[in-house]
């Protein structure tokens, strides 16, 4: 992957007990996700326990795109029996391959803040662990998914620019084989409605 970014190693780490993992109630109905639990008990405990910089609406916007993109946060194993696991649909790679989970696991700008996180999720620090307990810890696969977005060399966008996340999404990070632009502006456009760009915490 590319960038060259590492977390410094002085950083202070927020103290947060670990939450529930498997998170039930993130459907509002049978089909339709919930986007503000999944906000509140998915990707803000993830944040919680990353580094302070990683937590911003523009992370939170796109966590929310790109699960819409993947899952639709609907399921947690890929449809037709395919590798992709979590809301995010990470596969587990191979260390030659460096993507998917050993992507993360390996990146300079990603594998100290993964260690943190296996940690505080009682996961062991190993590519194949975390990638077997994605779809059975939404907080972890939402850290994965922000680490990823970390590993990418560019400024996160913004949280009105559709195409700087498309790009990053689609082109430098998950890179989907089939991606289906059509349906990113209106994936987009939800994660907006959810986040309130000014607001950096959205605790209960």
């Amino acid at each position: 992957m590319p960038g060259s970014r590492q977390v410094p190693l002085n950083i202070e780490w927020p103290e947060q007990p670990a939450e529930n993992f498997y998170q039930e109630g993130l459907m509002s109905d049978s089909s339709t996700p919930n986007l503000t639990a999944i906000q509140r008990k998915a990707i803000m405990p993830a944040l919680r326990i990353l580094p302070g910089e990683m937590n911003s609406p523009a992370a939170r916007v796109l966590l929310l795109a790109i699960g819409l993109q993947e899952s639709g946060f609907v399921t947690r194993e890929q449809y037709g029996g395919g590798p992709a696991r979590g809301y995010w649909q990470f596969e587990q790679g191979t260390e030659a391959s460096h993507g998917g989970v050993w992507g993360v696991y390996l990146h300079p700008a990603s594998s100290g803040p993964l260690q943190h996180v296996c940690k505080r999720r009682r996961v062991p620090f190993d590519p194949v662990a975390i990638y077997n307990e994605l779809e059975l810890d939404d907080v972890l696969a939402a850290a994965v998914a922000r680490l990823l977005m970390y590993t990418d060399p560019y400024p996160l966008p913004d949280t009105d620019d559709q195409k700087g996340g498309w790009d990053l999404y689609a082109v430098r990070t998950w890179r989907p084989g089939q991606p289906r632009p059509d349906d990113w502006p209106a994936n987009f456009e939800q994660g907006q409605n959810i986040v309130s760009p000014d607001t950096s915490d959205c605790s209960p």
